[in-house]
């Protein structure tokens, strides 16, 4: 898929790997000028360095922090003059507490809702006013199936991805008048580090159900990183003009209905 996103400049967080990084990768093999956030400031140094764009930027962030993040998009407004693309994509889950409610460390609970919401709304705030100056902008948030559809045994995930979705749409409502499109990409199993350690990798925590996990997916298959990010370049082209407030569901058919034999 190609489109022209020439002289638009963009930013991801979560961009050192996975689908961050494939997200960052295929605007910047667009035409965008790419800013590679991550906690992991090293990695997000040398996703740029690879990036498309010869002149790609990389920031060490935590999107929890507000102070930051405000500082972060002040030196881009400064450096580019603008904002067009914001990509909130940072996040993370749980890998061993996979214990019902009753039993899931508030700690853990807190970490989750910190990053998956609390980090989205502080770099949605933040590059909210600047895209309110320029009158436009794109904000594209990765949210999950399991913020559609609940999943077992990881409540904050579940309950911050549902709160993603909600917030993508009540952004969309608010900044929609000033210009700004605000959607949601929601993948289903994808490919990365992250479900390696999981479900896919020899070692897997879980390798032992993923017959069972594939089998909720028509198509077979965990997605590819890549896949994920062609939905975000969509939500980004200029061609997308009229798509507000939606949740672009990328999932192998997971949700289309319950898959059995029977």
């Amino acid at each position: 898929m190609k489109v022209d996103l020439s002289g638009k400049v963009a930013m991801v967080t979560g961009a050192a790997r996975g689908i961050g990084l494939a997200i960052a990768d295929l605007l910047a093999a667009n035409g965008a000028r790419v800013v590679y956030s991550d906690v992991d400031g090293d990695g997000a140094a040398l996703a740029a360095q690879r990036s498309p764009d010869a002149g790609a930027q990389a920031r060490t962030l935590d999107v929890t922090d507000a102070a930051r993040v405000r500082e972060i998009v002040d030196e881009i407004a400064r450096s580019a003059g603008r904002l067009d693309i914001l990509v909130n994509n940072a996040g993370v889950n749980t890998l061993k507490h996979r214990v019902t409610i009753d039993e899931f460390p508030r700690e853990e609970w807190d970490r989750i809702l910190d990053v998956d919401l609390n980090g989205v709304f502080n770099m949605s705030q933040a590059a909210a006013k600047l895209m309110k100056a320029q009158r436009s902008g794109r904000i594209i948030n990765i949210a999950s199936i399991a913020g559609l559809v609940p999943l077992r045994l990881q409540s904050p995930f579940v309950a911050a991805k549902a709160a993603v979705v909600n917030l993508t749409r009540a952004m969309a409502l608010e900044l929609g008048p000033h210009g700004i499109l605000v959607n949601a990409v929601a993948p289903g199993s994808t490919l990365t580090d992250g479900t390696k350690a999981l479900f896919y990798g020899e070692d897997g925590t879980f390798k032992d159900s993923v017959k069972q996990l594939i089998a909720h997916i028509p198509l077979g298959r965990p997605a590819q990183p890549e896949e994920i990010a062609n939905a975000v370049l969509f939500l980004a082209a200029p061609e997308s003009s009229y798509v507000h407030g939606h949740i672009l569901t990328v999932d192998g058919g997971w949700t289309a209905g319950y898959t059995r034999e029977f």
